[in-house]
């Protein structure tokens, strides 16, 4: 605490903190800020005639350097420096935040089971509020704040409803059967912090959700929610795959969307060029991009940290430059297009052409193009879950274990008599193959790929899927996936603003939880009690 100014407070004293500090830092964020700003927001490009325009938007520009000036300050002084903390607990009386906070929690609750009740009701409200400003601008304004936050408060109805309904059955369960209850001890059940109680029923409530979400968004908005969870599933098997290499192995890989495009190629060459179909072309792009993991995995066997992010980093742009430069296999540049599409058991989803039955007409339906859509994400959400089965049981497995000793200490890993280079082929070999489902699926989905499709971004992305949900936790995952690829579609509407608000949000939540959203795990072997196990105890890239 810097030193400042003794306040006197009634029965206490509170140590001001020094304002001029904090004042002087949020000058420096609010000028490196408006250094940014003036580049990417300040000057605007359009389309005119006879070439490109150029839009002046500096009021803009000093705007967000002085919001983010004020914030800096109001953040310096009310968290860091502790000002916050103690107004709170000299002004608020005991229990009176906790109360505060689920007053909002249950406020939201009954908001969010009117718009879902009520589906018009949200429209009803922009539709008010538009009348009330008559400015255009301020008029979509309006729609935009009464859409993000009624999708929010939807979602956390749904959420906590699913809880609830789990929640019971469980004690129903239970009830039901005295015995199941003594699987674990008494006291490893209170030692069991609210955390990872929490963590136990949102997992089961996001699976419940998962299941029904066709069924939860029917509507106009229906073929947009689906695309949008099916993005979010692919990515969150892409997170699953990479958090064997970096959450279980500790091998820090920046290149492992080399392996998501080699799973898309494949099935894209393999179903063109031999007509198999998707479930044949599966499992083989599959073991396609395991093998390029084994071919990774072999140079770097001697490698670490941050040697080992370089040589990943490479071979993923290798990968990339291959693809784009071996244009009689890949087409280049251009791509391959017309990809096949699944069928349902033989029955196809298109309205015309081709020969067999069609899908709407064998269930003597009306042809909408949604079904297609339905069936890609129940496609992708199974795939997901076998990819989380089968990583949960080889945590359980010797290999599992193998991988998480690598990752605390390798020399201690050998002189356990583990290989560790069968551990290192294994880890590379199996993340690579989860990526290759993805891939594939991918290609399937889209029925155009490209090398543009593959880029540097996209293995940062599912990194920091991986490291922003928590090392090692497959909730974690699964949560950060939503927040990070969720908020992009949120805030879609917000344009410019919307990768400003994703940049600032990653900070908050780093700043928030520096070991991830999930940090607490269980553990895969327990001796004698069940325990949950801090972030803090695990190391990170040390294999």
């Amino acid at each position: 605490m810097a030193e400042g100014v003794v306040m006197a407070t009634g029965a206490r004293s509170i140590e001001a903190p020094d304002v001029g500090e904090a004042l002087k830092q949020a000058i420096i964020a609010s000028g490196i800020a408006l250094i940014l700003f003036i580049a990417i927001v300040g000057i605007k490009t359009e389309n005119a005639q006879g070439g490109l325009a150029l839009i002046y938007r500096f009021g803009a520009a000093f705007s967000l350097a002085a919001t983010v000036g004020v914030v800096r300050f109001l953040f310096d002084l009310f968290v860091w420096r502790g000002l916050g903390r103690e107004i709170m607990q000299r002004w608020l009386p005991a229990g009176t935040l906790g109360t505060v906070m689920t007053a909002l929690v249950i406020a939201a609750y009954l908001l969010g089971a009117y718009y879902f009740i009520v589906p018009g009701s949200r429209l009803a409200l922009a539709e008010t509020l538009s009348d009330i400003f008559g400015d255009n601008e301020w008029r979509s304004r309006s729609r935009i704040f009464v859409e993000l936050t009624g999708q929010l408060v939807i979602a956390v109805f749904i959420v906590l409803s699913a809880m609830g309904i789990i929640m019971a059955l469980r004690r129903l369960f239970s009830a039901a059967i005295p015995a199941s209850r003594e699987a674990v001890p008494p006291a490893a059940r209170a030692e069991k912090t609210t955390l990872a109680e929490f963590g136990q029923q949102f997992a089961p409530a996001l699976l419940v959700i998962a299941v029904i979400l066709p069924v939860l968004v029917a509507g106009p908005q229906q073929r947009y929610a689906l695309d949008t969870a099916i993005q979010i599933l692919t990515y969150i098997m892409l997170g699953w795959g990479l958090n064997i290499v970096v959450g279980l192995a500790g091998l820090l890989d920046l290149g492992y969307v080399a392996f998501y495009a080699v799973g898309a190629y494949s099935y894209a060459l393999l179903s063109t060029s031999f007509g198999w179909s998707f479930w044949i072309c599966l499992p083989l792009a599959g073991i396609l991009a395991a093998f390029w993991g084994i071919m990774l995995g072999f140079p770097v066997l001697r490698l670490r940290g941050d040697y080992l992010a370089i040589v990943t980093l490479a071979f993923g742009e290798m990968i990339r430059i291959l693809l784009l430069n071996w244009q009689s296999l890949t087409n280049g540049p251009n791509g391959i297009s017309q990809i096949p599409k699944p069928s349902f058991f033989g029955l196809s989803f298109d309205r015309f052409g081709g020969s067999g039955t069609k899908f709407h007409e064998f269930f003597g339906l009306q042809y909408d193009a949604v079904y297609r859509i339905i069936f890609l994400y129940y496609i992708i959400l199974a795939l997901a879950l076998m990819v989380n089965f089968a990583s949960q049981r080889l945590r359980r497995l010797p290999i599992g274990r193998a991988w998480e000793a690598l990752r605390e200490d390798e020399i201690a890993c050998r002189s356990l008599g583990i290989n560790t280079v069968t551990t290192k082929l294994t880890a590379f070999a199996i993340g690579a193959m989860f990526g290759g489902f993805a891939g594939s699926f991918f290609a399937m989905r889209q029925g155009f790929i490209s090398p543009e499709s593959f880029t540097f971004h996209e293995s940062a992305l599912i990194l920091a899927i991986v490291v922003l949900g928590g090392l090692g936790s497959q909730i974690g995952v699964v949560v950060a996936a939503v927040a990070l690829i969720g908020s992009s579609e949120f805030f879609r509407d917000l344009e410019d603003y919307r990768m400003l608000i994703f940049g600032a949000s990653m900070v908050v939540i780093m700043v928030w939880r520096p070991r991830g959203l999930v940090s607490g795990r269980a553990p895969t072997v327990v001796l004698k009690e069940h325990k949950v196990i801090s972030g803090g105890l695990v190391k990170e890239g040390a294999g």
